[in-house]
């Protein structure tokens, strides 16, 4: 059996990518549709009720075009979104992955680096716990990262001295394993390990939900073949940044967007 219908990814801007990255890693036979909505984030710092407003949207659009799954990829939205979504498809979400390999590796104290949302839900919290209730968890809310990841202010002067300034009650709590609780972290990544230290694990959620979505395509028989790839990118507003970074990061200076509308 096979399924040769794309995966479907959304994230409220650029950050999803990295779950992208990873799934193309993981699944290179997989083809992808992309929802970037630009025109709508931060979600980060939206209320609830607006978070699954546009999550189920959202969802509802990918499953209008075809998919035969979605990944949120989108920690506020794993977070907020999930709980009231009828699924048309099988959502994933990317916090109990990233979660559980958080506490598969740490040694007992884990921060969480995520929005203003997703830290009020402690929906990360609730998850480590869950997985292991030894876990000390030190949550940090981190604002102004997804802003400057916007503007494409990696290796920032600026940029460093805000993560310093996010990552000093992780330091001073002796956090052995960080998670990047947002799809934009781990651009930031090399910064956030060179400020932690060398004994410090960074959890980035992408390459856990490659590793699940793979084993539940593979459980329902829903792989695809070796059929032609064919990755599709869409955003909801006027995408030149998205374009911008996305091509530094996917590779592909002739990355090519549609604007759509999702309601």
């Amino acid at each position: 059996m096979s399924d040769e219908r794309p995966i479907g990814v959304f994230d409220s801007g650029v950050g999803g990518l990295t779950v992208v990255a990873a799934l193309k890693r993981r699944l290179p036979r997989e083809s992808v549709l992309y929802l970037g909505d630009t025109a709508r984030l931060p979600y980060g710092t939206k209320s609830p009720l607006t978070v699954e407003r546009y999550s189920r949207r959202n969802v509802d659009f990918l499953a209008s075009r075809g998919v035969k799954a979605v990944v949120v990829a989108c920690n506020t939205a794993s977070a907020l979104g999930l709980a009231g979504l009828e699924e048309p498809v099988p959502v994933l979400g990317v916090i109990e992955p990233g979660a559980r390999r958080a506490a598969e590796i740490s040694r007992g104290c884990v921060g969480v680096l995520a929005t203003e949302s997703t830290i009020a839900s402690d929906a990360y919290g609730i998850a480590l716990r869950a997985a292991r209730s030894d876990l000390r968890v030190v949550s940090q809310p981190c604002p102004l990262f997804v802003p400057l990841i916007e503007e494409g202010w990696y290796d920032d002067t600026v940029t460093a001295e805000v993560a310093r300034r996010y990552l000093q009650p992780l330091i001073e709590q002796r956090v052995d394993t960080v998670i990047l609780g947002c799809t934009h972290y781990p651009l930031l990544a090399d910064l956030l390990a060179g400020l932690l230290g060398s004994e410090v694990q960074l959890v980035d959620s992408a390459g856990a939900v490659a590793e699940r979505l793979h084993q539940d395509l593979e459980s329902s028989g829903a792989l695809a073949s070796d059929s032609a790839v064919e990755d599709h990118y869409c955003v909801t507003d006027a995408g030149s940044r998205f374009r911008r970074i996305a091509a530094d990061f996917l590779g592909d200076p002739d990355l090519s967007l549609e604007l759509v509308e999702v309601g």
